[in-house]
């Protein structure tokens, strides 16, 4: 009970706000009310999502189209998320994009969405296969290649293989369980696995030791923690793969861990590579404090979303689906020119 209350306590925070919902959009179909809903407020990944937003209203014109952008304030198992969901179909908003933290818990609300006539569009991760007719499209990375290019930058210093540990942001996150399955296919050679694919146990020279992959339920002290848990227990480990940016949003915690093993970092003794390409995880790059980054286009998947929906409300076409949004390898060669539009 508390969880809903607390959901429904920040639709009318946003609607004090200024957020103009159902009524007034009814009464005047000049503005299209999107809701953006990000699978939390206190991460820089979903802070860029909110700039390519409220990029697009400036573009579109603030009399035309409103972003209600508006989330748990911290990751949860995803239930905080679905009530905001649903308090948000309720309102009568005019399109709902949301990146759902647990795929298969989301489409219980959807349907209510579908009813209502209310267009949803997931971004960032995605529902599950047997549920994509819940929204019209996926805007977003094709997760599961960035698991293949952290797993090439790993290979690529360790071509021997090793022992690795993967960290994830949830068990239930579906784009992190595409990753992961990028990731252990290529460096086990593999393929036909489903995500979050095959556990490596010796496959083309890779191991997973125990106690991996690693849950942070997208909370970044912990994944610090975590970090150097790992690295303590096994001093020999050879790669350490986060799926996402989770200890390098906290960059003093994260600094003072992989400070000490910048050596290691240097000689390709520890291939520590990392997802997502925000300025702070480039500058820890430079630092020295990572191998490589694959990032991710945040901005462009807000961005997008309020276009998409806004096309959609006058009669124009759905988004392809899916709507890749690119990626961007960054290593310490091309650091100065990896960034992609």
């Amino acid at each position: 009970m508390k969880k809903i209350l607390k959901g429904s306590a920040l639709i009318a925070a946003a609607m004090m706000a200024g957020a103009v919902f159902a009524g007034q959009a009814s009464a005047d179909h000049k503005k299209v009310v999107v809701a953006v809903v990000p699978k939390n407020l206190n991460n820089p990944f979903f802070d860029q999502a909110k700039f390519g937003c409220e990029k697009a209203v400036e573009e579109i014109g603030a009399d035309k189209v409103e972003c209600v952008f508006i989330g748990p304030p911290e990751h949860g198992g995803g239930d905080e998320q679905i009530q905001i969901v649903a308090d948000l179909i309720a309102k009568g908003v005019d399109g709902i994009g949301v990146a759902p933290s647990n795929a298969a818990a989301m489409a219980s609300v959807l349907p209510q969405a579908k009813e209502a006539g209310i267009p949803v569009l997931t971004w960032d991760s995605d529902l599950l296969p047997e549920h994509a007719d819940m929204r019209t499209a996926y805007i977003g990375t094709y997760n599961y290649d960035i698991g293949t290019n952290l797993a090439k930058l790993a290979m690529e210093i360790k071509p021997d293989g090793g022992t690795v540990c993967i960290q994830s942001g949830g068990a239930a996150a579906a784009n992190h369980n595409e990753r992961m399955q990028g990731i252990r296919d290529v460096l086990g050679g593999m393929s036909d696995t489903k995500a979050p694919g095959e556990r490596l146990t010796g496959q083309n020279g890779w191991t997973e030791v125990d106690g991996c992959p690693l849950y942070t339920n997208d909370d970044f002290p912990l994944s610090v923690q975590q970090l150097e848990d790992i690295l303590i227990k096994y001093p020999d480990l050879d790669a350490f793969i986060p799926t996402g940016g989770f200890p390098q949003f906290v960059p003093d915690a994260y600094r003072a861990v992989a400070s000490k093993y910048k050596d290691k970092i240097a000689d390709g003794s520890l291939a520590l590579v990392v997802a997502d390409t925000l300025p702070v995880q480039i500058d820890l790059m430079k630092e020295g404090l990572s191998a490589g980054q694959v990032g991710q286009r945040p901005f462009e998947m807000g961005y997008k979303v309020i276009y998409a929906i806004y096309d959609m409300a006058h009669d124009k076409d759905a988004p392809a689906d899916p709507t890749y949004t690119g990626l961007d390898v960054c290593t310490p060669d091309n650091v100065d020119t990896c960034i992609g539009g």
